[in-house]
């Protein structure tokens, strides 16, 4: 799965409370959706199941799948939402209108326009506990957004919440996947840290970071290879690779240099290890990369 393309992008982000007895009608939403029951009561169907809907419930629904809502007739419920893809879709030459439409025949469903679902299972129906559930709902609610376009006039307001949203998104797939999927957090945390010593050009000493995270450093490579795919030399390799090939493309430092830069032990052992990452030497990337920006 190429996670590259997934940055979660959120339509429609809003509070909304159910008049008495009011029932919404069964219906499709083109993007994936998140509701939060924060008061009243009612009932909630999905795909012909209906579950008591109290405080404290939470729904996450990927796009396309049918559901409904019926607020109680004394006490309705209120939930915070919000509309979302896993990363942005533009529906704007269909739905002019709605930046997360819904369909409410599934005869007419443009399938073609259905946000993708997120790689791994999540929870559709989970309980947030009282103590928590302020917590969740400030985090939401500062990604609230109208359903409006983003134009001239709302970039601004669109791009802060993007990034409250970000913030949200991140809170509910730790919460979902239980870290099941997900990267460790603690390694996550330790990858930024060795990423800022890397640009820094401070010493690195796994022994440090593994100490740092208070475990064994057998322990540390394993919770490194678990989260990155790659054992930490490996990633620091790759790491230093990756930004000396963008020197080699837009600056004018030689290898020699650019070996130095990164703390390569010799510009033999950089050009050995560019080879063996890239698939060719540092001088034979840069020729070939320029010949291939040349005019025809």
């Amino acid at each position: 799965m190429d996670f590259s393309k997934f940055h979660p992008y959120v339509y429609y982000a809003t509070k909304y409370a159910f008049y008495r007895g009011q029932s919404s009608l069964n219906r499709y939403v083109y993007s994936s959706s998140i509701y939060m029951v924060t008061e009243g009561k009612g009932i909630f169907g999905l795909r012909g199941q209906q579950y008591e809907a109290l405080p404290g419930m939470m729904v996450y629904m990927e796009a396309g799948q049918p559901h409904d809502w019926i607020a109680d007739a004394t006490d309705p419920l209120v939930h915070v939402c919000c509309y979302f893809d896993w990363y942005y879709v533009d529906r704007t030459e269909v739905f002019n209108n709605h930046a997360a439409p819904l369909c409410y025949d599934y005869a007419q469903l443009r399938t073609e326009l259905v946000g993708e679902a997120f790689p791994y299972p999540l929870p559709e129906i989970s309980t947030i506990s009282a103590a928590s559930m302020l917590n969740w709902t400030d985090l939401l609610q500062r990604s609230f957004i109208s359903s409006e376009h983003t134009t001239e006039r709302t970039f601004l307001r669109s791009m802060a919440a993007q990034s409250h949203f970000a913030v949200f998104i991140n809170h509910f797939l730790t919460y979902s996947l239980q870290e099941r999927h997900i990267p460790d957090p603690r390694i996550s945390k330790l990858l930024e840290r060795m990423e800022a010593d890397l640009m820094n050009g401070n010493a690195i000493e796994l022994e440090h970071y593994s100490e740092q995270l208070g475990v064994s450093r057998g322990y540390f490579f394993e919770l490194f290879k678990k989260t990155t795919g790659l054992s930490p030399v490996q990633y620091i390799n790759q790491f230093r690779i990756n930004r000396a090939r963008e020197d080699l493309l837009s600056s004018n430092l030689s290898v020699m240099q650019i070996a130095d830069k990164y703390q390569f032990n010799s510009v033999h052992y950089f050009s050995r290890m560019f080879s063996k990452y890239v698939g060719m030497s540092p001088q034979t990337y840069r020729e070939a990369e320029a010949s291939s920006r040349m005019p025809l």
